[in-house]
């Protein structure tokens, strides 16, 4: 016969012991992973911190021989040292303003017919199709551009733009003429395909996220399809909508390649979107192999910096945008 009660309180040390070894080991283990991710979230920070101290390194010369002014300079001329950033500043964001005027109300369409209208067994593939553009390179776009869309928007699309425009004051100057082909529209053009995926995908899966039962109410009370998707889905979803945007102007801003081939690589500051004109990244491409190590070198990496803050500007106002609207949905 067992005497369990006798043999209960010799037992009762090891099996504590046990436990709390495994107690131990179990605190060692979530020790070791608090300390591996607040190594990664300080490497991202140690890179970030990096790469702004390298600009600011190399840009400083830049902003020292010019001052503020190399900000407002629309005058680059390397042969006399000579450097300003205003009119690849306005390329720049002229190029992402116009992909964001294309691209939104297109993409936004997509999605809605994707999530709303398209038939299932065409849902899929269309889909697939839209996010497929997200993977080509940019040098596949810049070729493309160059040697397909360039042409066409030349002959055809930017003559009847002219030609509609002609006529109305104001218009008339943003769109004048001869068309070139290769200039700020088709820079912006060609964009606005590339950030497209984009604003589509983020745009139907949040549209995805809103439940049923409030279109089905809706749709209940009278609503149309139009009034479902104006009144309910984009109201409900308008937190997403503007994160998906924000990240195609990211993805705008900072492209190289592609607007490289189309833009063509004019320091003017035309006020016709017909003009060549230039961007900080295609500045920086075309003309960074063939600087020197002097003045010019610096206002190239000025330009990336100036690049750098406009990027995180504009990113944190969409942040502060977004917190907003959370917090007014509240």
């Amino acid at each position: 016969m067992v005497d369990y009660a006798a043999s209960r309180p010799a037992d009762a040390p090891a099996t504590l012991f046990d436990r709390s070894k495994a107690l131990a080991r179990f605190q060692s283990g979530d020790d070791l992973f608090r300390l591996l991710t607040l190594a990664a979230a300080v490497l991202v920070l140690l890179l970030l911190g990096g790469v702004i101290g390298s600009l600011v390194w190399g840009a400083a010369p830049a902003f020292k021989a010019f001052g503020l002014g190399f900000i407002t300079s629309t005058e680059w001329d390397p042969a006399n040292d000579v450097y300003g950033a205003a009119t690849a500043i306005v390329g720049t964001l002229v190029t992402s303003l116009i992909a964001l005027v294309i691209a939104i109300p297109i993409g936004l369409g997509i999605a809605i017919f994707l999530s709303e209208l398209c038939p299932p067994r065409l849902r899929q593939p269309i889909g697939i199709a839209v996010e497929l553009l997200a993977g080509i390179p940019s040098i596949i776009y810049g070729i493309w551009g160059f040697f397909i869309l360039k042409p066409l928007l030349q002959a055809y699309v930017e003559p009847a733009i002219i030609a509609v425009t002609g006529p109305i004051p104001g218009l008339n100057v943003i769109f004048a003429g001869p068309a070139y082909g290769t200039d700020i529209f088709t820079a912006g053009f060609i964009l606005a395909i590339m950030v497209l995926p984009y604003i589509t995908s983020i745009s139907r899966d949040v549209f995805a996220t809103v439940p049923p039962m409030l279109k089905e109410s809706a749709y209940g009370l009278g609503f149309t399809t139009r009034e479902v998707v104006s009144n309910v889905i984009i109201p409900y979803t308008r937190v997403g909508i503007l994160g998906g945007v924000m990240l195609a102007l990211g993805r705008a801003l900072g492209e190289t390649m592609a607007v490289t081939f189309v833009i063509g690589n004019a320091h003017n500051l035309a006020t016709s979107l017909f003009a060549p004109g230039t961007s900080i990244s295609a500045t920086i491409a075309s003309e960074f192999a063939e600087a020197d190590r002097g003045l010019y070198t610096s206002s190239l990496i000025a330009l990336g910096l100036l690049l750098f803050g406009i990027t995180f500007v504009i990113l944190a106002l969409a942040r502060f945008m977004l917190m907003r609207i959370e917090k007014k949905a509240r």
